[in-house]
């Protein structure tokens, strides 16, 4: 691997103008792609297998005009103060928008508050309900504009008018954070480097990575009906490894100058060592995004292969554009220490025998090691008690901030209708088998009518051919609550007794039922998809390292920091502290997958930092150090980088909390918060203690596997003994070939 690694790193830096164009090229192929393609909109929804999906298919079946995945609307009127709905004016002024929003061209129907006892009890209160022929990602903008249009019209004739529903979801907006945590990073790689020219060139190949693989995303949205949030988040990870990546590579080039090595030597070298690294790491980030699929969510898994796409994206630019920059760039890349004449007066490097903050740390970490494992082990316990309480669900409009239209309809409606009216559930009767379907429909609904939290049962609405019905049904409690989702599973047991009785089927769909089915779908798949990423993973991780126990230890790592990661995000967005620092204005359940999806992409992460880490005191070990000399010496050369590196990916990470979309905050929050912890606690602290607990036992591997196993050369070895023979005397040269 180094090698190879090493010749294609000189390669690109002799022919770095036909890198650079080829780069350029794709930059170019992917925006006009992407400027050609229809804007992205909120990706399809389903969940294959599961009961509320099952409802969905078959009302496509037997209500072919229905739209079930049609977007909706729901338009709600209130009185002014002291009048009713029913007056003659607010009466005329509600009709009057109903026949606007009838005229639409892709509107399905539209139904009248009045005809459709959709007012409240007290009068104040009433609502349209619109639905749509095509989903919300497929509406034209010129329908949301008559929406829109529509309901101001009924506010200039003096009523409150908010509207709800899927049909005005926009795409979500990251704000100014995103360049704030971009800004952060660029200086952050200045201080790192002492240099503008060295710090911009992992920011530059970053954002070309980003460039491609988002301009590719938006340009097969509309083909593989990818939604706004797979960019984001597709963007947010990329940028976070882009930087990280060239970051390695260019400070592993630096020291390879510091060295006395010429600038191509020390390109190949840099690829060839720190570039193995970074292989394995993207390999590592790749594997825990496409495991996604695992569970079998066509829109996670969507999510994931796009992320792992730009990770891909990531490692090759590292590998092929970081050299061909430093090609260009030539002397003004100082060597490692050096400082540019701008920052830091040209002055040389350090005196080698004068310590860094890495060795310090280590050194000290190596002196006290229990100390240090127990501080670091139980401080990240304690963060991860709240994830005990942790309750998933997924975002509905109540969860949206209170400046929306859509959070101002959800209030209004939970106001003059009860909690439970914004998220009804929808009853599927399937008689087709049975001989008296009218006695089937009825009796479903005199069994729910019987049914604890229920305030009311529609009457029974078939379809055509009679044998098909729909239900619904109005809970007391709000959407989220652990109420409603008692009363969804209580209904579909009545449904195995309905069926023995009446030879019909009961399935119950709709939102509140499907987001019930989606968390129990990811529950069922965490563990499953647990053994798949960090089973393979691991193995990948033995095969780098030679070893059994450090692989080991980086897994279990993992799971301290990911589980306290999850610890805070329910600390923040379920139980409301600190809320405020991160715009969270409504607290409630944990978006459902984020517990899996925060698996899949910390483990990635965490594992980036293992391997560029530990590499350099593997590297260490095998060139005759001892155990606890080789973990400082690793902390010398790379303890500054992954600690920029960590910063500028908590930096980025943190620039999308501030995203409109309470998903894209709540994993940007979330994915922050763990790499602070992986990366300070885990990698900086526990792991440098339990390598000095185990010392050379860390490095322990079984002969028979030794052999198996093949030699991917991630420290540089085959480099080492190839390329340093000229300059080491054979009994030297044989005493590290034995190593």
């Amino acid at each position: 691997m180094a090698t190879f690694l090493y010749k294609m790193g000189r390669l690109a830096f002799r022919r770095r103008h036909f890198v650079a164009l080829i780069w350029v090229a794709l930059l170019t192929l992917a925006g006009v792609g992407a400027a050609s393609a229809p804007a992205a909109g909120n990706t399809s929804f389903s969940i294959p297998g599961t009961e509320a999906q099952k409802a969905f298919d078959l009302l496509e079946q037997r209500f072919p005009g229905m739209s079930a995945d049609g977007a909706t609307a729901r338009v709600v009127f209130k009185a002014p103060s002291g009048e009713k709905m029913t007056a003659a004016a607010n009466k005329a002024t509600v009709e009057k928008t109903v026949r606007e929003l009838k005229d639409g061209s892709e509107v399905s129907f539209v139904a009248d508050p009045y005809t459709g006892h959709a007012v409240s009890k007290d009068g104040t209160i009433a609502y349209a309900s619109v639905k749509y022929e095509v989903s919300g990602m497929q509406l034209k903008d010129s329908t949301r504009e008559a929406l829109k249009a529509a309901a101001q019209d009924a506010r200039n004739a003096g009523l409150t008018v908010e509207v709800g529903g899927d049909a005005l979801t926009a795409t979500p907006e990251t704000g100014s954070s995103e360049v704030i945590g971009i800004a952060i990073a660029a200086v952050v790689l200045v201080i790192t480097f002492g240099s503008l020219l060295a710090a911009g060139f992992p920011l530059l190949t970053a954002l070309i990575g980003v460039g491609i693989g988002v301009s590719t995303i938006t340009a097969l949205a509309g083909a593989l009906d990818l939604g706004s949030t797979t960019s984001t988040l597709a963007s947010m990870i990329g940028l976070a490894v882009g930087i990280d990546y060239a970051l390695f590579i260019v400070s592993r080039y630096r020291a390879e100058l510091a060295e006395g090595r010429e600038r191509e030597e020390a390109v190949g070298r840099a690829v060839g060592t720190a570039g193995s690294a970074v292989v394995f790491a993207g390999l590592t980030v790749v594997i825990a995004l496409v495991g996604l699929s695992v569970v079998n969510i066509p829109m996670l898994t969507k999510m994931g292969i796009a992320a792992a796409g730009t990770v891909a994206i990531a490692v090759l630019i590292a590998l092929t554009m970081i050299p061909a920059l430093l090609g260009y760039a030539g002397r003004k890349v100082k060597p490692a220490g050096e400082k540019s004449k701008l920052l830091g007066g040209g002055r040389g490097p350090r005196k080698a025998d004068r310590p860094n903050m890495g060795t310090r740390w280590a050194s000290f970490v190596v002196r006290r090691p229990v100390a240090v494992l127990l501080l670091g082990v139980v401080g990240l316990g304690a963060a991860a008690v709240p994830a005990a309480s942790l309750q998933l669900g997924l975002p509905d409009d109540g969860s949206q901030p209170t400046s929306t239209t859509q959070r101002r309809a959800y209030d209004l409606l939970s106001e003059g209708f009860g909690p439970g009216f914004n998220g009804p559930l929808l009853v599927v009767v399937d008689a087709k088998d049975s001989t008296h379907p009218k006695a089937a429909f009825t009796k479903v609904r005199d069994e729910i009518k019987g049914l604890k939290d229920v305030v009311t049962v529609a009457p029974a609405a078939p379809d055509k051919a009679g044998d098909t019905a729909t239900i619904t049904v109005v809970p007391g409690s709000k959407p989220s609550s652990t109420t409603t989702e008692d009363l969804v599973h209580a209904i579909r047991d009545k449904g195995a007794g309905i069926s023995s009785a009446t030879d019909a089927k009961l399935y119950v769909t709709g939102s509140t039922a499907m987001n019930i089915d989606v968390s129990q779908k990811l529950n069922d798949a965490l563990v499953p998809y647990l053994v798949l990423v960090v089973g393979l993973a691991f193995l990948l991780l033995i095969v780098v390292f030679r070893s059994v126990l450090v692989p080991l230890k980086a897994a279990l790592g993992f799971l301290l920091s990911v589980m306290a990661a999850l610890g805070a995000v329910v600390a923040v967005f379920q139980w409301g502290w600190l809320s405020g620092l991160v715009g969270v204005e409504e607290t409630g359940p944990v978006m459902s997958m984020m517990p899996i999806f925060m698996v899949g992409v910390v483990f990635g992460l965490a594992m980036d930092y293992e391997v560029f880490l530990v590499t350099r005191m593997r590297e260490a070990f095998v060139h005759g150090e001892k155990p606890g000399q080789a973990v400082v010496t690793g902390f010398r050369h790379g303890a500054r980088v992954v600690t920029a590196a960590a910063i500028i990916m908590i930096a980025v990470f943190s620039g999308f909390i501030g995203s409109s979309e309470s998903m894209v905050k709540m994993i940007g929050f979330g994915l922050a918060v763990a790499v602070f912890f992986d990366a300070f606690i885990v990698r900086m602290a526990i792991v440098p203690a339990v390598l000095a607990l185990l010392g050379k036992r860390a490095w322990w591997l079984p002969r028979w596997l030794d052999r198996a196993l093949p030699n991917v050369d991630v420290e540089g070895e085959g480099l080492r003994t190839a390329r340093d023979r000229e300059n080491t005397g054979p009994d030297e040269d044989r005493e590290l070939a034995h190593v």
